[in-house]
């Protein structure tokens, strides 16, 4: 150890080693207090930059509202230049742990924290009252290499200690069922035969550590599939790392994955590890693979094969052991034909091929996936008053459409209906005009009136079942084809309790 240049030591750990990557020395943390009092100086517009800097570059595909990103970085910033400050950079390491922790309990995606990491640099370094010469601005990169990299261990290690709890629960649900009567599986919601074929064939692929490609249409549920392979396998406890190819520029998708170092290009002012070293021992998982270049599949190719990947302006490769899922939504062989996917990698990907059925082949699942995104949406949007369930003839019409958008049109349409519905039923009414049939399509139409002529349809049909049965109920909800608690709810909805009362 060079006298004068001692290395911080993490003292959290009996064998002494640098702490992340030995990149920052005692007398370094001296040099940066003049950045550091400027910072703590100017801390609302610090905060307030950053703010600004992360609503910009993300809009309103942001995790965090401007409530929650204050409430989580305005205490991060404020341990940050209290802990350097103090030179006490195990009190920095175990805040910084913090911030990870509330990071993944928010679900805030990982590619999301690091580059508000990035981000807070820039804001920080602008607090400098004079411009921030290179060697402050050097190091302060270093320490915020450190702080990502700390982040970033708290986030995996909160991340997969909720997420094993959930998998342990549901290994344990699963195995009281038999194989047939799974109605759920990893979060993946059918009980139909198509979806007990899935579920049996994603155990099998687990069971295997080779690449997969799962094909299927957009809403069907490809993700879900990759991540219940996933959870089933022995990676479970390791991170999972998603990346929407189509969501990102073509050029940027090649950074993203292999990484890269740092002056490899303008902008580049530190190294990023990319997201094969982030998914290191769990699984990478590639959405939408056929919106990458050629040359970026020609590149994941070699990956694959070599199991190495070369991050952009090194000159070195460097082993990587990530399970790599892939998900497109065309066919697959015309996308080959149309050269959105090279041949030779759809063949490395298609040895184990996944289909996921689209909901029109599935229909009877319906109900399953109706109840289901009820008590989501109860849980979620937290209405004082909570949605029971929904009416026999809204539950037919979703059964007969046809669900272009699969499973996620369908979240889609009871989300809406949670908006509109002014009772505790879901009825046609609430729902898309493309779901409802075209006869009460034309009702529904005509405005409220029309909608009235409708619920006084109904309200006749329940009293006509009622005097069938001389009050009961029961009966009554088996005449209408309806479960006595739906049967409940119209009773109350059209004030009929009283004619059960007097009978």
């Amino acid at each position: 150890m060079v006298r004068g240049r001692r290395l911080l030591l993490n003292v959290a750990t009996n064998n002494m080693e640098p702490i992340h990557f030995g990149l920052i020395w005692e007398h370094e943390l001296a040099s940066l207090q003049p950045l550091l009092a400027a910072i703590a100086a100017r801390r609302d517009a610090v905060l307030a930059q950053w703010w600004d800097l992360y609503s910009l570059h993300f809009g309103d595909r942001r995790t965090l509202s401007r409530a929650e990103f204050l409430e989580i970085h305005g205490p991060d910033l404020d341990a940050t230049v209290a802990t350097l400050g103090a030179g006490a950079f195990a009190d920095f390491v175990t805040a910084m742990r913090g911030v990870g922790e509330r990071l993944a309990e928010r679900h805030v995606p990982f590619a999301e924290v690091v580059a508000s990491m990035h981000l807070f640099e820039e804001a920080a370094i602008a607090a400098f009252p004079r411009p921030a010469d290179s060697a402050s601005s050097r190091l302060f990169d270093k320490v915020s290499h450190c702080r990502t990299a700390v982040l970033a261990e708290a986030y995996f290690m909160a991340h997969n200690a909720v997420h094993a709890a959930r998998v342990e629960g549901l290994e344990r649900e699963a195995a009281r069922l038999p194989d047939a009567a799974r109605t759920q599986f990893h979060g993946i919601v059918g009980a139909t035969p198509p979806m007990l074929a899935l579920y049996e064939r994603i155990e099998a692929l687990a069971a295997v550590l080779s690449t997969v490609l799962v094909v299927g249409e957009s809403g069907a549920g490809k993700e879900l599939v990759a991540r219940a392979i996933h959870e089933c396998s022995s990676r479970r406890r390791a991170p999972f790392v998603a990346l929407n190819c189509a969501a990102l520029p073509r050029e940027l998708i090649e950074s993203e994955l292999f990484g890269y170092r740092r002056g490899a290009f303008s902008g580049a002012t530190g190294e990023y590890l990319g997201l094969f070293r982030a998914a290191q021992g769990g699984t990478l998982f590639l959405d939408e693979i056929t919106e990458m270049s050629g040359e970026t599949q020609s590149k994941l190719l070699r990956a694959l094969q070599e199991r190495t990947v070369r991050p952009i302006g090194s000159t070195h490769e460097i082993a990587v052991d990530a399970r790599v899922i892939a998900s497109t939504n065309r066919d697959p062989e015309e996308a080959v034909r149309t050269r959105n996917l090279r041949e030779d990698l759809y063949y490395r990907l298609s040895v184990n091929l996944l289909r996921v059925p689209p909901l029109r082949d599935r229909l009877d699942d319906a109900p399953l996936l109706v109840e289901h995104f009820i008590a989501l949406f109860n849980e979620k949007l937290g209405r004082k008053r909570p949605i029971a369930g929904i009416d026999a003839a809204a539950l037919e019409a979703m059964r007969s459409y046809r669900w272009p958008g699969n499973v996620r049109e369908l979240s889609n349409a009871i989300e809406q209906a949670f908006t509109f519905c002014r009772t505790d039923l879901i009825g046609l009414g609430d729902l898309p005009n493309a779901v409802v049939p075209a006869s009460a399509a034309a009702v529904k139409r005509h405005g409220e009136d029309e909608r009235l002529n409708l619920a006084g349809y109904q309200r006749g049909l329940v009293e006509r079942a009622l005097e069938r049965t001389n009050g009961n109920k029961l009966k009554a909800a088996k005449l209408l084809g309806i479960s006595r608690k739906t049967l409940y709810a119209k009773l109350r909805k059209y004030g009929l309790d009283y004619v059960v009362k007097q009978n």
